[in-house]
């Protein structure tokens, strides 16, 4: 009797493949990145990765159902990332997995993007999903959201200009860093002094749960002329500097949505909860302040199929499919 659920990425450069079960465990998830490709471009062109997808996401699929032991007969149903992203690269995912509902006789379901990031720390075992104050992270979204159950969400607040992880980015371009430049600051920031430079905190007033990071961004570009960013120091306390900025503000508003919502659970995913120096201000900040902080696992942060599977698997548990005719959308959001 089929028993798993295959799920395909493909909203940005990232083409990706899994399966799990229809309780969520994961059973294998595999990733054809593009970094490389589009680090000569400085950031991701949306006709080279549409074209990239084509050619990774068939050999995906069959890696990882020799991975998990499984045949397409196995699978109870088919999934894909259908929005938000890049209409060129999202196109390739979902069609590839209509094309298999429809071959296999099987439902099909679209999932929201930030759905998968939304319930990512609760794989790996640490489901079931329950209430909680989620914050995602990304390179193109910062959002807090109020989780009652799967399909049940509240949004709290989001950037109102750059997320956190565009922030990251364009810093680390201003000052020569390659792509993507998250990471990269990372890496530097543990060599710096993070009051080296007293870069703004937006909107940390202990009332609003809105992020603005547009003006951090502003305030390094205003201090690039005094710098000598061939000192490798002077280039680790700027990192150091603008990445204090950006988690304060990112830990004090998770805090302070669970305390007006009257939550004890605080989960945090995306792309840029890997950083090292927000992960050990969250657990610091929230076991200070009484909260039980879940954080997901550091490769399912980053675009991948097995959030995006987890969430199907969900969604299917309580009888939700989608139309074949199901379009994507480069817009679409988590909330209604």
């Amino acid at each position: 009797m089929p028993d798993c659920l295959l799920a395909l990425e493909s909203s940005c450069d990232e083409t990706a493949a899994a399966i799990c079960t229809l309780e969520g465990d994961l059973l294998a998830s595999r990733i054809a990145s593009q970094i490389e490709i589009h680090r000569q471009y400085g950031g991701v062109v949306p006709e080279v990765a549409s074209r990239n997808h084509i050619l990774h996401v068939r050999p995906l699929v069959q890696q990882v159902l020799a991975e998990a032991g499984k045949t397409l007969g196995d699978m109870a149903a088919f999934a894909a990332t259908s929005g938000p992203g890049l209409v060129s690269s999202l196109l390739i995912g979902t069609s590839m997995a209509k094309a298999l509902a429809i071959a296999e006789t099987k439902p099909f379901l679209a999932v929201n993007h930030m759905e998968g990031h939304l319930l990512s720390p609760f794989m790996d075992g640490q489901g079931p999903v329950r209430p909680c104050i989620a914050l995602i992270v990304s390179g193109g979204h910062t959002m807090l959201v109020h989780v009652h159950d799967v399909g049940r969400y509240k949004l709290l607040g989001r950037t109102r200009d750059d997320a956190a992880g565009e922030a990251f980015d364009k810093v680390a371009k201003m000052v020569g860093l390659p792509y993507p430049g998250g990471p990269e600051i990372d890496k530097l920031a543990p060599r710096g002094d993070p009051a080296a430079f007293a870069f703004p905190r937006s909107f940390l007033d202990g009332r609003s749960l809105e992020f603005s990071f547009s003006g951090l961004k502003t305030a390094v570009l205003y201090e690039l002329p005094r710098l000598d960013l061939k000192n490798e120091q002077t280039l680790a306390d700027l990192a150091a500097s603008v990445q204090a900025a950006i988690v304060e503000v990112l830990v004090e508003k998770l805090v302070l949505a669970a305390r007006q919502c009257g939550e004890k659970l605080v989960t945090v995913s995306g792309g840029v909860s890997c950083n090292r120096g927000l992960r050990a201000a969250l657990t610091a900040r929230c076991a200070k302040a009484g909260l039980q902080l879940l954080l997901a696992r550091p490769d399912l942060c980053t675009d991948n199929a097995g959030m995006i599977a987890f969430a199907a698997a969900q969604r299917f548990r309580i009888g939700h499919t989608s139309p074949l005719e199901a379009d994507v959308d480069p817009n679409l959001s988590l909330v209604s």
